[in-house]
């Protein structure tokens, strides 16, 4: 895992690339490990673990291999809202829905040193997660999620480009976004993509990683 010096004297990692989700409802016939294992070695360096619907020890029983594999591995675990989960597997962060424990209260849970990630969907969403200061921002649906039917309004490259000069956060852009629309994400001002299904469905995990991440990883001037 790459790192820059951060604030507070301590090393922050770059926040860019490829961000895999790792769902069990759209994961059905491979264990999470195991795609965990294989996205990393093929070049995945951020990893979120979500589940919408278990119980907090059924969760935790999920969480606890995969944050292990993450460790071993050396790439970043997240775990989607709950931040007494996070904590409890002591994962790299947390990101955090709009419906989710407000970012000022989050940081007193997390601590200082944590990751923690905002779901945005719009301008001003941008503009007030950015005042909380997190550590990168998710953004979109850009395209139609193919994990999710009740998703936010899909808001398109166009906007994803009008939300760049809002924030200087990094950019994870999320929804729909496919290997081959990768780089357009990139150019419209991303900094990564953060994919579900089309790591997860994959036939060969290990080659849509891979293709994944040749196409995000070469830095490109946003609006190229």
């Amino acid at each position: 895992m790459a790192y820059v010096s951060g604030e507070k004297n301590r090393d922050t990692p770059i926040l860019t690339g490829l961000y895999v989700i790792l769902d069990p409802s759209v994961s059905s016939d491979r264990s999470l490990v195991e795609v965990l294992n294989v996205s990393a070695t093929a070049g995945a360096k951020i990893f979120q673990y979500r589940n919408k619907t278990a119980s907090m020890k059924a969760a935790y029983a999920e969480a606890l291999p995969l944050r292990k594999a993450a460790q071993e591995l050396g790439v970043l675990f997240i775990v989607n809202d709950r931040c007494d989960l996070a904590l409890a597997v002591d994962a790299d962060g947390v990101h955090l829905g709009q419906g989710d424990l407000p970012l000022d209260l989050a940081r007193k849970v997390m601590g200082p040193d944590k990751l923690i990630g905002i779901s945005t969907h719009n301008r001003e969403q941008v503009a007030a997660a950015t005042a909380g200061r997190p550590n990168y921002l998710g953004f979109g649906p850009i395209f139609t999620p193919g994990s999710k039917s009740d998703h936010d309004p899909v808001v398109g490259l166009q906007g994803l480009r009008a939300i760049r000069s809002v924030t200087a956060l990094p950019i994870f852009a999320i929804g729909g976004i496919t290997a081959d629309l990768a780089e357009e994400v990139i150019r419209a001002g991303a900094d990564g993509v953060a994919v579900i299904s089309a790591i997860l469905k994959a036939p060969d995990i290990s080659q849509a990683v891979t293709d994944f991440v040749s196409r995000v990883s070469t830095p490109i001037s946003p609006g190229s």
